[in-house]
This record gives C-alpha cells, structure tokens and sequence, in this order.
C-alpha cells in the first residue's frame, strides 16, 4: 500500500527531494505508437490513482526527471519500477498532443462490473444514486462526469456498451482519477436495464430541455438513477419514454443548451442538496 494518499501526493506540502536523472539511454527514436495491449493513463492525478488501484495490472511507468522530483517517487509504492526517461521518449509512446504533465502508466483494463452487484453491495432499501448516459461520446466530457459524480457519492455510471468510447488515457485524465474508483457498468440494452432496475425500487428521472419541471421542483430522495443523452441530441425516445420523470434545468433563452458535464453537475449538486435537509 502506499504510505500517502493520492490527495497527499499531489496537494502535500513542498520538501526538498531528491534529484532523479533521467535515462539517457532512452532515445526518442520512433514515432507514437499504439501498445500491444492495455492503455496509456497520463496525467498526475490519473496515474497516481491506477497506481494505487489493485484491479489494475500495471506493466509500465514511465516519468521525467522533474515529474519524478515533483512527485516524490520514493514515497510511491508503484507495483513496477519507475523508468525515468527525456520528455521526447514519453511523448513517443502517448497520443500526439496529450498534456501528460511527465508522467504515464501503461495498464490493463478495468475489469466489467456488474450493475447488480453495485446494487447489491447496498442494503435493499438503500437510497442510491447512479447516472446513466444515453450515448455520450466524447471520453473527456464522460471524463469530467466521472469526477463530478464520484465528487456527489454516485455509486456508478451506466453507459450502453454500444456508442460508448472505451477506456482511454483522455477519459482517465479528464476524469482525474475517478475511473478508478467509480464503476462504469457497461450494459448490453440502456431501455431495459432501466426497467429492470425499476423493479428494485429505481425512479429514472430524465434530462430534457423541452420538460415541463424543473429539477430543482422535483423530489430526489430514494433510490432514482439520473438519465443524461448525448449533448446536442439529447435523450433518445424510447429512452425519454422509459423514464418515470422528465424534468429541465431552467437557462437563459440566449443559450440553446449546457454542456453535458456541466448539466450533471447542476444536477447531481441539486440531489445533494435536498439530501443533505433531510
């Protein structure tokens, strides 16, 4: 286990550290390419959190010297041995343009977790909130989901298998180490699942800009699962008639609609507030 937490790594005090050199063995000879298997993580706060995630096989870390002073790697219990390299020879290995701040994990997938077994690890009437997704597509705005919604203790994110990107060092970075921690549940049919988990006690409660009330109008205690579509298309049909509730977050006519993150924000904090009264 690590000695520091991952918040104390990255917002710890300033030390003096020791001075890492990097390896000028490592040259940046080739271009980017794709790994044989697993994904690249990049980013301090999404790295230090696949680090510290045992569901994670990890089979590189690669750092700069700087990166690897900032961070004080001697108090990272890394499953791998560090590999200090030039930025050049990062950069090789990652997406063109990626902001990986000198630090990168090579690492498997996240193994499938089952919607029922979230479910089941609270008490039969427990008030649990999850978030569904109704074709997103974009890995940094499902990223920066992740974050707000581990920031509001929802106990998972369901996304249809179909139209929904995979895992991704984008995805991970955005999501600034919720990936590790919050459950994507991956289901076959986004429709049906809603109904099934409506006979475990789920309200489904839709965003639609053309509803009729607003979500701050709206009782969100008990078990309910908040339902966002895909920005600019919004929920699809059959997904906007399954839901039990359909409801808006009122804006300015000047603007046509929020961004998708920031529509799961506004709502995820309006669940946490009327909660937090009772």
């Amino acid at each position: 286990m690590c000695r520091h937490s991952v918040k104390d790594m990255l917002n710890g005090p300033m030390i003096k550290r020791k001075r890492h050199k990097q390896n000028r063995k490592s040259q940046p000879t080739q271009p980017h390419r794709k790994p044989a298997s697993g994904n690249w993580i990049y980013g301090p706060h999404a790295c230090l959190a696949a680090l510290a995630n045992p569901a994670r096989r990890i089979s590189r870390f690669l750092v700069t010297a700087n990166a690897a002073d900032d961070l004080d790697l001697e108090n990272i219990a890394a499953p791998v041995e560090p590999q200090i390299v030039d930025r050049q020879t990062l950069e090789a290995e990652l997406p063109p343009d990626c902001v990986h701040q000198g630090i990168a994990v090579l690492a498997s997938a996240l193994p499938h977790v089952d919607i029922q077994d979230v479910i089941a690890g609270y008490g039969e009437n427990a008030p649990v909130v999850l978030l569904a997704l109704d074709q997103a597509n974009d890995p940094r705005n499902i990223g920066a989901i992740l974050r707000t919604a581990a920031a509001f203790n929802v106990s998972g994110i369901i996304v249809p298998d179909r139209g929904t990107p995979d895992e991704s060092g984008a995805l991970a970075k955005a999501a600034a180490g919720a990936l590790e921690t919050l459950p994507m549940l991956r289901v076959t049919n986004l429709v049906r699942t809603l109904e099934d988990i409506r006979e475990q006690g789920f309200w489904s409660i839709g965003l639609d800009g053309y509803a009729e009330q607003a979500v701050s109008d709206m009782d969100l205690q008990g078990r309910i699962v908040i339902v966002l579509g895909a920005e600019g298309k919004g929920l699809r049909r059959l997904t906007r008639e399954t839901c039990d509730h359909l409801v808006k977050i009122p804006i300015s006519s000047a603007m046509e609609s929020l961004n998708l993150s920031n529509a799961a924000a506004i709502t995820l904090y309006e669940v946490s507030r009327q909660r937090s009264r009772k």
